[in-house]
């Protein structure tokens, strides 16, 4: 016999606004008194380890309060709120200096601020080893060597390693390129 908080191991993903919207349904109740404080902390616990939709429906379903016009004003706004993101980050990518994609070769590109990094950059907030890219099996790869101000691709902050392509917006503290074949 299963309990309805026992989740199968689909490997569908939630996002991050999904788990997000669920953490803040849960701390909401908590905070009206419609929740213990044990069945606050199971559920938390639940909603940080799901990994499909309705595990996190199934979590909230006794907390949503919204009428379905509600839902679908607030669904339409973060929609739209979405898109002008996207938008935002476009005309920001055209903007942004090139930074060209080198010849592959047997060692990395080291990116950093100390001067025998491959491509030094003089800023503050760029760590002296910061990162480093390298073509692997045919894809560019981008890795954060452990930097201070974080190494970011898109706009989404690299813990490790990430593939990455031309077009592809790289921060390097709060220094940004486009990266470009040439």
């Amino acid at each position: 016999m299963t309990t309805p908080f026992e989740f199968s191991t689909h490997p569908a993903r939630l996002t991050d606004a999904e788990r997000d919207r669920a953490l803040v349904l849960l701390r909401e109740g908590a905070a009206q008194g419609r929740l213990s404080h044990d069945t606050f902390l199971f559920r938390m616990e639940r909603a940080l380890t799901a990994r499909r939709p309705d595990e996190l429906a199934l979590l909230t379903a006794d907390l949503r309060t919204e009428s379905t016009w509600t839902r679908r004003v607030v669904g339409a706004v973060e929609k739209m709120s979405a898109f002008t993101a996207k938008v935002g980050r476009a005309w920001q990518a055209e903007r942004l200096p090139k930074l060209l994609l080198p010849e592959p070769g047997p060692y990395p590109l080291r990116i950093g601020r100390d001067p025998v990094n491959g491509l030094r950059l003089s800023h503050e907030t760029v760590s002296r080893l910061h990162a480093e890219l390298s073509l692997q099996a045919g894809l560019w790869v981008l890795r954060d060597l452990g930097s201070t101000n974080g190494t970011t691709v898109n706009g989404r902050r690299v813990t490790g390693a990430v593939a990455v392509r031309e077009g592809d917006m790289v921060g390097f503290g709060q220094m940004s390129f486009r990266l470009s074949l040439r």
